[in-house]
């Protein structure tokens, strides 16, 4: 399932962010616990404030920041990886232990940090050095684990990190399928099923799909049989964002990436994690009944189009749902939230509101795509009910937000997207 977001704020930023300041401002006796619970309400929220923007990012990487929990991950080469006589994670070897080589050298790490977890990926990389080596997850025990550092093979410093975690459903799956193209522009994306069951994401692509910087960001995601995930994920640059390019490619490419997150040196450190409750704790925040379902978000908003569109492509997820329209005259991108419980952030949002005679906030909103493509037009209709029931519709003059117009203007006009926001269909929800 398509898992870059409905609306603006990147995911893994977000969602990253609040977990690796939770995670540093507390220390609960059962941490895992609580990671897992903050995935879930972290994950909501962050939908939230990224729909509360309302500036058309679809979500592309249902992952969470490397910081946080999960590591990010996505690509796929050829299973050995090019490293002679290394074992696989996806079928392990109770013999190995340890990394698989060590020819490359690592700075000092600070104090505190995970050793364990530097001298594996320092141990796994090709001849180089691995600059300022960080951890986190270590402390307490939680449910992850992850190692960053800047690798430096003499041909341009770059960014690594590999993250560990346990398995969570139907969270785990979305880890290791390729996003849709529609959000990720050119990038290469390959899924595959090892021999053993365990499943295989490698993804080359870029930081941002818009290619606003041109930080090139390869990924790979292992999800075992066993029920852990390894994702890596490394960059043609220092840094992750905001640091001058320093090479043409990242350093390691999809074989190897795929040998990284595949070596059974992840093994002691997988094993050492806790295991996840068998249900959330009731500060857990609400299920994935609270989001809208999102089979019925599509047949309701493809009954609320007006006749003469044809519907080219979909997608989506919970909550969130985006179609590609055509009027005979070019397509047109046409995505759609909605969230039951978004009552806080009326005074954010919908000041200056006009107000139906039901008691619904309605704004309006003609802008550029938030994309930076030239040309690129988006129409957005916001409501929020009395009830808390938020449905924003955006109408785009493209067939996607990260290439460039088909046509002069959206296929729906304003008046239309209104419409399609006001349904009191929505008010009929599974």
């Amino acid at each position: 399932m398509p898992s870059e977001k409905p609306f603006e704020a990147p995911f893994e930023e977000g969602l990253g962010e609040a977990l690796r300041r939770t995670g540093e401002t507390f220390a609960p006796p059962d941490r895992a616990a609580l990671v897992d619970a903050g995935l879930t309400r972290g994950r909501r929220r962050v939908a939230r404030r990224r729909t509360a923007v309302v500036t058309g990012s679809a979500l592309a990487l249902a992952a969470v920041g490397l910081g946080g929990a999960y590591g990010g991950g996505l690509l796929g080469g050829e299973q050995g990886g090019g490293r002679g006589g290394e074992t696989s994670l996806a079928a392990p070897d109770p013999a190995r232990t340890g990394p698989a080589r060590t020819d490359s050298t690592r700075t000092a790490p600070a104090p505190g940090t995970d050793a364990e977890l530097i001298a594996i990926l320092t141990g796994l990389l090709p001849g180089g050095e691995l600059k300022n080596p960080t951890t986190s997850g270590s402390d307490g025990g939680p449910a992850f684990r992850s190692v960053r550092g800047v690798f430096d093979d003499g041909k341009g410093d770059a960014e690594i990190s590999v993250g560990l975690t346990r398995a969570a459903g139907t969270e785990a799956e979305q880890q290791v399928t390729c996003p849709d193209k529609v959000f990720t522009g050119q990038a290469s994306c390959a899924e595959s099923e090892l021999a053993d069951g365990s499943r295989l994401m490698v993804f080359q692509g870029y930081e941002y799909p818009d290619r606003r910087e041109d930080t090139k960001n390869w990924r790979a995601v292992l999800l075992t049989s066993d029920g852990f995930l390894v994702d890596a994920s490394e960059y043609n640059a220092p840094a992750e964002k905001g640091a001058q390019v320093s090479r043409a490619d990242p350093p390691l490419d999809p074989a190897q990436l795929k040998a990284l997150v595949t070596s059974d040196a992840w093994r002691a450190p997988l094993n050492e994690l806790p295991t996840r409750p068998s249900t959330p704790p009731a500060d857990g925040g609400p299920g994935p009944s609270a989001d809208a379902d999102g089979v019925h978000i599509r047949d309701t908003l493809v009954s609320l189009l007006p006749a003469g569109l044809d519907v080219t492509g979909e997608g989506g997820q919970e909550g969130f749902v985006y179609l590609v329209v055509d009027d005979g005259k070019g397509p047109s991108y046409v995505q759609i939230n909605v969230q039951p419980g978004m009552s806080d952030v009326a005074e954010e949002l919908f000041t200056g509101a006009t107000t139906l005679p039901d008691g619904t906030l309605l704004k309006t909103k003609k802008s550029a795509g938030d994309k930076g493509v030239g040309g690129v037009k988006m129409w957005t209709a916001d409501t929020l009910r009395p009830d808390g029931l938020r449905v924003v519709v955006s109408a785009f003059n493209a067939a996607d937000q990260v290439t460039p117009a088909t046509r002069e203007n959206p296929a729906l006009s304003m008046k239309q997207l209104t419409a399609i926001a006001t349904s009191q269909r929505w008010l009929t929800r599974p």
